[in-house]
């Protein structure tokens, strides 16, 4: 690992070559979709349930997800998921029919479910250890990792159409990021001792022994409760996180897959105008999330996830409605700005509830960007795409409403 002297920085830099880890291998194999589809002969309903499976797997895999999350702990959970969807790829490649790629594609959502949990559960443990935000970087390199399995896509293509070395180049890289990543990141016992002491570090400076006394007893309940494996309903407001979390990630993945379809088929751009609805919605994203943690810092959580899901909402809606490439453009454009910040944010606001609140609302997260597409494929197929894309507009309006009901902390 590269020699970095400041324990923050290097806790980022691990916990960032997962994130860009998951980008990279969910491009991946998205990037090869055509591939795919013709190989084994499908249809355009069956590329969707192919799609679809993935969302289920990973919407399946809760129970599982926690219990693996408390046994094992986020640090060696996120290593074996990465290593397991790395490996993934090579049955991806030469998948022999419909059923075993239905297989396949929900193993893959069981693993991107895992490794998104624990991934940010590190993150979220990193900024409580250092008082520091670094949620909203963490989540630009996911968006840089599909960025650099595009452009690995498009090299490969020059070179070969074999999917099987694509595939293994793609795992190579893979599996270097991981090991990069193992040395740097916050083991169990890390994260315990450096909040502990930052708690009572807080209690003394404030003379108050009733909240040591209480910091103390919540402490030993949570670990009472972690030894016996049990979990509990979620509470109220883990269940607005989750649908918060839930809509955001309809709304992000929705745009990644549908705003080239738009450009062409409905706003009648060019061939080599529609790449620029995702190039748009891509590059604002990656900018936003760069300087996402410092508006964390000076306006809050809550204002951010307000805000910028209100502004994804009001200009995609806006941009359907007048029409034309100049205002898609601009719509998408301000669908990456506003909603950067909203998965980062809620991420955080859930861990502070504990393991298996994150992992509920991990889950539901990865469901929305798994499944999303594919339901706005469906809205799309039965009224137009302008109708499918109102939704992803109502599914941003839906985030900022929730969050209304969500009590937000800030590491600032």
């Amino acid at each position: 690992m590269l020699h970095v002297h400041d324990p923050f920085r290097r806790g980022q830099l691990a916990i960032g070559a997962l994130f860009f880890s998951l980008g990279f291998q969910y491009a991946t194999w998205a990037s090869r979709l055509p591939a795919i589809k013709a190989h084994l002969d499908l249809t355009a309903a069956q590329v969707g349930l192919l799609l679809m499976a993935t969302g289920i797997g990973a919407a399946a895999a809760f129970p599982l997800v926690a219990m693996l999350m408390r046994r094992l702990g986020s640090r060696l959970l996120s290593l074996l998921s990465a290593v397991g969807l790395t490996l993934l790829l090579i049955p991806l490649s030469v998948m022999p029919n419909y059923p075993v790629a239905l297989l396949i594609m929900g193993c893959d959502g069981v693993l991107v479910a895992c490794l998104n949990v624990a991934m940010n559960a590190q993150g979220a443990a990193l900024e409580a250890v250092h008082r520091r935000n670094a949620m909203a970087k963490l989540h630009a390199t996911f968006s840089g990792g599909s960025l650099g399995a595009a452009l690995l896509a498009s090299g490969m293509n020059t070179v070969t159409s074999t999917m099987a070395v694509h595939f293994g180049a793609a795992a190579v890289l893979l599996l270097l990021l991981t090991a990069y990543a193992r040395t740097g990141l916050l083991t169990r016992e890390q994260v315990a001792a450096k909040v502990e002491a930052a708690e009572t570090e807080e209690a003394e400076e404030a003379e108050d022994a009733v909240a040591v006394a209480v910091a103390k007893e919540r402490g030993t309940k949570e670990r009472d409760a972690k030894s016996r494996g049990t979990w509990t309903l979620p509470a109220r407001m883990t269940l607005w996180m989750g649908c918060a979390m839930a809509f955001g990630t309809v709304t992000e993945g929705a745009m990644n897959d549908w705003s080239a379809i738009y450009m062409k088929d409905v706003a009648k751009a060019s061939a080599e105008l529609a790449p620029m609805g995702i190039a748009v919605v891509s590059v604002m994203m990656v900018l936003a999330r760069l300087f996402a943690d410092g508006w964390r810092s000076r306006w809050g959580d809550g204002l951010i996830v307000r805000a910028g899901s209100a502004l994804a909402a009001a200009g995609l809606a806006l941009a359907l409605l007048s029409g034309g490439v100049v205002p898609a453009l601009i719509g998408f454009a301000a669908v990456g700005l506003g909603i950067a910040a909203v998965t980062p944010c809620v991420y955080v606001a859930a861990a502070g509830q504990g393991s298996d609140a994150l992992t509920l609302v991990a889950t539901m997260g990865t469901t929305g960007l798994l499944a999303g597409p594919p339901v706005i494929g469906f809205i799309a197929n039965a009224t137009g795409l302008v109708w499918g894309l109102g939704a992803v507009a109502a599914s941003a309006l839906v985030v900022s409403l929730c969050s209304t009901q969500i009590r937000w902390t800030s590491t600032a």
